[in-house]
């Protein structure tokens, strides 16, 4: 099976969305917290493997590689943009087991990016995928909590109360 990774272009896809583009004005961290947990979803219900770039002019200091929710997140190095190290990461994880996607709406990184034989993804795109995501996942959690709450044993409603009550130490 191939290995399935999705790099993303951090600040792009925040100034896209309208939710993330909408808390940056006054919480950018916020708005990189929220694409990051999103991400994370994203990346447990998919499988993919998500990287996360963002530019270092907005975060002083060196270039840093985080591990968060199991995302790697890379802050470039001061004069790196966002562009460039994604540029760099399909080139070094181009391979023939590895099928590589790219998040952003910047048009000129996209032809870069599919000439160098990654798949591109817009940042609407990626947002229609993680609404999807998220449905799913209140479908599974609404289903869990449904057979969490019925028996496996075939006894009566009448009697699943009686258990029920036990289990919780009423009389």
């Amino acid at each position: 099976m191939r290995r399935r990774v999705l790099l993303v272009d951090g600040y792009n896809i925040i100034g896209d969305w309208p939710e993330l583009k909408a808390l940056q004005v006054n919480d950018l961290e916020g708005a990189r917290d929220l694409l990051i947990q999103k991400m994370a979803e994203y990346q447990a219900y998919t499988g993919i493997e998500v990287i996360i770039v963002f530019d270092a002019h907005m975060v002083p200091g060196l270039g840093k590689k985080y591990n968060n929710f199991q995302l790697n997140i890379i802050y470039t190095r001061e004069k790196e943009t966002a562009d460039e190290k994604i540029e760099k990461l399909v080139k070094e994880l181009k391979r023939v087991d590895i099928q590589i996607y790219v998040a952003t709406s910047d048009f000129v990184e996209q032809r870069v990016i599919f000439a160098s034989g990654a798949f591109r993804k817009s940042a609407r795109e990626l947002r229609n995928e993680m609404i999807a995501i998220e449905k799913g996942i209140e479908k599974q959690v609404k289903k869990t909590r449904e057979a969490k709450a019925k028996t496996k044993l075939p006894i009566s409603e009448e009697m699943a109360e009686i258990f029920e009550k036990w289990r919780r130490g009423e009389n």
